[in-house]
């Protein structure tokens, strides 16, 4: 079992909490204050157990130091600062005698959040290359590190697995909730239930090796069913395809014939635009000059019928372009089966979730998980250095 904050005493402490604030930020404001929402939890019970903080996050992508300025964690602590209702002092470096100062100035009850992690990574990619040197010297600022940033507990970067190395460590209440919720995949109760969608196999091909040795059906919507169909020789017309996989979809669905479903119809137009004529088809019907940009209604009496007898469901990937209202129907009645059956239903991060947002089913499943790429690691069956660093 890995410790978590609970099992720490953090009167007079300083605790460095990584957590994920990695928002996205248009014209210089905050469109989606989700991430920050989300690790309220930690941080109130850590300054009610008298913590002196220290946050650290990364945000966006850092390969230049013009990406910098448009990068910076300035606007997330004025938000932090308002969702808190107390101030949340800001740290403009991420290393040096300003931030020593400004650490040692803290008193119990204090927040300080400091400037992006990914400021090191010009040059020499120091906090996503794990640099020793900068994870002890971060390590140097606190006496506990919570990991609580759960999008990024598959990279072993500075701020988790270097600082984790070198101090008592536990896990946030945002991650342990994640891995709790997902630990119920790996050894599933039955029948087992999986939905994939999204554009790309090749993105899915891990998670489709593992899961098929353990789920009883996997529904596959979205444009990657379309690769599928190619590889059942089906003309697709103009729909998406991706064509380094056709090999993979052939191998995986003649050794696993019965454990496959694919749609049976779709919605067909002649451009990728919410702005045309569509119409339902069979699969097999799509002309030369149209493309599939959702399941059709037979499809989502197929998948309905399927998820009705399902113990445990895991969903990834939205079943159309679920951004069109034209072509949201599919995901939309199937996230509607979906909150009303009797079983664990998890939707596995990114797309899926922000559909389920838009569309109202958020909130009506059992677990909707706050990360994306790392959730597809976990169900490829790959370790999470941000969790595995942690103290047991």
């Amino acid at each position: 079992m890995k410790k978590t904050i609970r099992d720490y005493d953090l009167n007079n402490k300083k605790v460095i909490i990584r957590c994920d604030f990695n928002v996205p930020i248009k014209d210089g404001k905050i469109i989606d204050d989700n991430r920050i929402v989300q690790s309220l939890t930690t941080i109130k019970y850590a300054l009610d157990n008298g913590a002196k903080l220290i946050l650290m996050s990364h945000l966006g992508r850092i390969k230049e130091e013009a990406d910098k300025e448009k990068n910076s964690l300035k606007l997330v602590a004025v938000r932090l600062s308002e969702l808190l209702n107390k101030e949340v002092k800001f740290c403009p470096v991420t290393r040096g005698k300003e931030l020593e100062s400004m650490v040692n100035s803290l008193e119990s009850g204090d927040v300080m959040l400091m400037e992006n992690t990914r400021y090191e990574d010009v040059p020499g990619k120091k906090e996503s290359g794990n640099d020793p040197e900068l994870g002890a010297y971060w390590a140097s600022l606190g006496d506990l590190f919570i990991n609580d940033a759960f999008g990024t507990a598959h990279r072993a970067h500075a701020s988790n697995v270097g600082i984790a190395s070198h101090l008592p460590s536990g896990l946030g209440f945002l991650v342990e909730k994640e891995v709790n919720a997902l630990s119920v995949l790996v050894n599933p109760e039955h029948p087992f239930v999986v939905v994939l969608g999204g554009s790309k196999v090749s993105d899915k091909i891990g998670v489709i090796e593992n899961l098929v040795k353990k789920a009883d059906k996997i529904l596959i919507g979205g444009g990657m069913a379309f690769t599928f169909e190619k590889a059942k020789g089906i003309d697709i017309g103009k729909s998406i395809l991706d064509e380094e996989s056709i090999d993979f979809c052939k191998r995986i669905m003649s050794e696993n014939p019965d454990k496959i479903v694919l749609p049976v119809d779709t919605v067909v137009a002649k451009e990728y635009s919410n702005d045309v004529p569509f119409k339902e088809v069979l699969v097999e019907n799509i002309s030369s000059d149209e493309m599939g940009l959702d399941i059709g209604s037979k499809t989502v009496e197929l998948f309905s019928s399927i998820l009705d007898t399902a113990k445990i469901v895991f969903w990834n990937g939205p079943l159309g372009v679920y951004e069109f209202s034209n072509y949201a129907k599919g995901t939309e009645r199937v996230l509607n089966k979906l909150v009303n059956i009797n079983a664990t239903t998890i939707l596995g991060g990114g797309d899926i979730v922000a559909a389920a947002s838009n569309l109202g089913y958020k909130d009506k499943v059992s677990h909707a998980s706050t990360g994306g790429g790392v959730t597809l690691e976990f169900m490829e069956g790959k370790e999470l250095p941000g969790v595995v660093s942690i103290s047991e």
